[in-house]
Order: C-alpha cells, then sequence, then structure tokens
C-alpha cells in the first residue's frame, strides 16, 4: 500500500503518460524522480507537479537505453531521497512499419527502448527493494504486446509482448520469496498522445493510420485516465492490468478465437 510521501521514479516522464502520471503523483504529495532526455521539456514536468503538491521533483536527463544512464537515475534518487518505493518503466517509442519490411535498424531500436531500458529499470530499482523487503516494480507496456491486431506496430507489439513475459517472469522468481515487492504490468490501449506521430518511420495522418489506431470497440483514452489507473495500481497492486475497460473483453475474444478475430479485423 502506497504512502502520500513515497518516493516514485517515472521513466518517460517529459511527456504523455509519463508527465499525466506525474501532475496525478504530484497531487498526493508524492516525492518524485523524474528521467527523460528532454530536459527542458522534464523541467516543466516537474514544476507542474511541485505546483500540484509534490514535496519535490528531482530532474535526471536519461536516455534509457543506456545502462549507465539508468543506473546514474537509481543513484539520483536515492542520493537525493535516501530510497525509492515504486519504479514506473513508462519510456517506449512506437514504430509504423509492417512485418516484411522491418529493418535491423527497426527492431534493433525497438528492443532497445522498449525492451531493454524496462530490463534495465527492472535490474536496477528490484535489488534496493529487495534490501528493502518492499517496494513496487511497474511496467508500462501495451495492449498490443497482448493482442497485436495492427500491423503497422510490428516490432513495438513484439517487445511489448517480450516485456510482457519478462515481467511474468520476474514476477514469479520473487513471489514465494520477496511477498513485499510488487511487479506490475500496465497495457494501455489507444491513448490520446503523440505516440503515433513520434513512431519510427511514421506515415503522415490519414485514413490509413486512423484505421490502425486500433479496433472500434475500443475508445481512446487520455494520458491522464492511464495515469489515474497507475496511480490506483500504486496503492492496490494487481499482476497486470488493462487501463481500458474494453480490453479485457477483446483479449478474451481474441484468445477464444484467433483466427476468427484476425478476420474480422482484417476485415476493417
Amino acid at each position: 500500500m502506497a504512502r502520500n510521501d513515497d518516493v516514485v521514479v517515472i521513466t518517460g516522464a517529459s511527456s504523455g503518460i509519463g508527465a499525466a502520471l506525474a501532475r496525478r503523483l504530484g497531487g498526493e504529495r508524492r516525492r518524485l524522480v523524474l528521467a527523460a532526455r528532454r530536459g527542458d521539456r522534464l523541467r516543466e514536468v516537474a514544476r507542474e507537479a511541485e505546483q500540484r503538491g509534490a514535496l519535490h521533483a528531482a530532474v535526471v536527463e536519461t536516455d534509457v537505453t543506456r545502462r549507465a544512464d539508468v543506473e546514474r537515475l537509481r543513484d539520483v534518487a536515492l542520493s537525493t531521497f535516501g530510497r525509492f518505493d515504486a519504479w514506473v518503466n513508462n519510456a517506449g517509442r512506437g514504430i509504423a512499419r509492417p512485418v516484411l519490411e522491418l529493418t535491423e535498424e527497426d527492431v534493433d531500436e525497438m528492443i532497445a527502448v522498449n525492451l531493454k531500458s524496462a530490463l534495465y529499470g527492472m535490474q536496477v530499482s528490484v535489488p534496493h527493494f529487495l534490501a528493502r523487503g518492499s517496494g513496487h516494480l511497474v511496467n508500462v507496456s501495451s495492449f498490443l504486446g497482448r493482442v497485436p491486431l495492427v500491423g503497422i506496430r510490428s516490432a513495438y507489439s513484439a517487445a511489448k509482448a517480450a516485456l510482457n513475459s519478462l515481467t511474468a517472469s520476474l514476477r514469479l522468481d520473487l513471489a514465494a520469496k520477496y511477498p513485499g515487492v510488487q511487479v506490475s504490468v500496465v497495457m494501455p490501449g489507444i491513448v490520446s498522445t503523440d505516440f503515433a506521430r513520434n513512431a519510427r518511420a511514421a506515415p503522415p495522418p490519414g485514413p490509413t493510420t486512423a484505421r490502425a489506431a486500433g479496433p472500434p470497440q475500443m475508445q481512446a483514452q487520455t494520458p491522464e485516465e492511464v495515469a489515474e489507473a497507475i496511480a490506483r495500481l500504486l496503492h492496490h497492486p494487481l499482476p497486470e492490468l488493462y487501463t481500458n475497460p474494453a480490453s479485457a473483453e477483446l483479449a478474451r475474444a481474441y484468445f477464444a478465437d484467433v483466427a476468427a478475430f484476425e478476420r474480422r479485423a482484417s476485415a476493417r
């Protein structure tokens, strides 16, 4: 159970879900450590979080694809606050390229940004939790990591599926011996951020990208709605969380009959 003065580390905090989460937790008077590459924007988010009540929001310019940067992020959190209580691996990037057009560079970047960065976060944060006997690791994945129904998000979906698996493996490793350490994966659906615009090889906005955004049954959520779901998760940990109410039913339909689900999806 989270306390209002807990220390929370958030990667990818300069925009989108990460920035919304920083502002949301600021309202709970949390102590925050915010990480991203864009220092100016990160400092702006820190000010916004403090204006909402954060006791302090430290800023660490971080490239999460570099292990040394993630280690430095941990070290700054410990030197500033003496501890951290939750670590949210939120940084990520999409892609807009179907499988047969993927390059090695595409795949390497998707793995580096969406999987290895989270692995670095797990490996630097969890030992601190184990030493304390408590803590909460949150990996922000995607519904597409569970149900890969958007072809141009191919390598992104694959990287997020790997993140889901890695998270579950860690949770199983720790469950018996470290019951006070929580490990969660969060799977947002469509979120109204700049994610699509910033995706690798993103096409210009138009009917194709709109159609590829997701299933018609799933309405887009705002970053604030996703941040609210993560904030609740920090108070009431769960192994897995779909932030969109439609996601769980779609996932059940997918696994009940993959062929039928894919026929319907491809006919859109």
